[in-house]
């Protein structure tokens, strides 16, 4: 059954204009058609079209089942996007796809990238959430400044990875042995210059904990993704 995405469907009974432009033009869905609807908060509505147009598509709502996150707790991914576009992009859909719930782009003192349009990546995400079957669309927030962040989520688990070498690093630990699969969790991922050592005693005193992400030297999107994944396999692990 074809997805598609309206936020305000319990209220407005129409998708989008991107949304019925799809249905009606490209998919050639006609009236009396069943689809899938979801609203981003967690919500699967099953829905007939009432009239096919391709700027206003109206819709019965047949039945509606709340879809929890098959992860848990939050997960909250901070990470200073890259020079290159294509590659945060591509971080910011497969996350997607593997289950997270928040994404900030994290302006940090060494960032490549000073300014961010998240038009595109809100599109990306919301295309991520439906080829992925899920219910719930990421929050995103706009670029971040590293100090605003530091000062959220007291009550979270809260990791902050790092490489460079004149840092502490006999105070990290691997995510995956210090991760608990049962609480929020939140993880900073530095810009491709690293995060600069002021950056990282803030984050220290502000009652971060220091990880690593194993013995190789990640890109930036590679990192995050493998936090992700990390924290996704050790929740898996602890259900199986």
């Amino acid at each position: 059954m074809h997805r598609f995405f309206a936020p305000d469907i319990a209220h407005t009974l129409t998708l989008p204009e991107e949304e019925s432009r799809h249905c009606a033009r490209v998919l050639r869905l006609v009236e009396g058609d069943e689809i899938e609807v979801v609203d981003g908060q967690g919500n699967i509505y099953r829905c007939s079209i009432a009239l096919a147009h391709s700027k206003h598509c109206a819709l019965n709502i047949l039945d509606k089942v709340a879809c929890a996150p098959h992860w848990g707790g939050g997960i909250h991914l901070a990470v200073a996007p890259t020079k290159n576009l294509d590659r945060i992009e591509w971080m910011a859909e497969k996350c997607t796809e593997m289950g997270i719930d928040r994404i900030t782009p994290l302006l940090c003192r060494h960032s490549e990238r000073k300014v961010l349009k998240t038009e595109r990546l809100h599109k990306i995400l919301v295309a991520a959430m439906k080829q992925s079957l899920k219910a719930q669309l990421p929050q995103l927030d706009e670029l971040t400044p590293f100090n605003s962040l530091i000062a959220e989520h007291r009550d979270a688990q809260r990791f902050i990875a790092y490489c460079d070498e004149s840092l502490p690093r006999n105070e990290r630990h691997s995510l995956a042995q210090v991760y608990e699969p049962s609480r929020d969790v939140v993880v900073l991922i530095g810009p491709e210059g690293d995060f600069d050592p002021a950056e990282v005693e803030a984050a220290l005193k502000a009652g971060f904990i220091p990880v690593t992400l194993g013995e190789s030297r990640l890109r930036t999107e590679t990192a995050a993704l493998f936090a992700i994944a990390t924290i996704h396999a050790i929740k898996q692990k602890m259900k199986s």
